[in-house]
């Protein structure tokens, strides 16, 4: 046998042995899938995705539970601004609103 034929037969051996392989990847996805579907598939990583996130910010509350109430406390006071303002105002008397509505009442009693 020369040298060219001997080189075919390695090759289609490695051809054969590389559809082999290809064959039986493929078998292997085709019953993983029967299995358990794409969106199964998504939906379980999706969950765990999410889970792990869940698991890292509890972590992270737990290691800084100062930073966490400091943050909570300046959200709610950003978000009671107005009527924490509006009650110091009439407490130290800056009131400007008592004001108006003392000179509306001298207006309308004129009338």
């Amino acid at each position: 046998m020369s040298d060219l034929e001997a080189r075919l037969v390695e090759d289609r051996q490695l051809r054969d042995a590389a559809l082999e392989v290809f064959s039986t990847d493929l078998r292997f996805i085709r019953q993983d899938l029967r299995a358990r579907s794409v969106g199964k598939r998504i939906t379980d990583r999706i969950g765990d995705s999410a889970m792990d996130i869940v698991d890292e910010a509890v972590d992270y509350a737990e290691a800084n539970r100062g930073r966490i109430a400091a943050a909570a406390a300046a959200i709610v006071l950003w978000f009671a601004r107005a009527p924490l303002l509006n009650g110091l105002s009439r407490i130290f008397g800056l009131d400007e609103d008592d004001e108006e509505q003392d000179g509306d009442d001298a207006r309308s009693d004129s009338d």
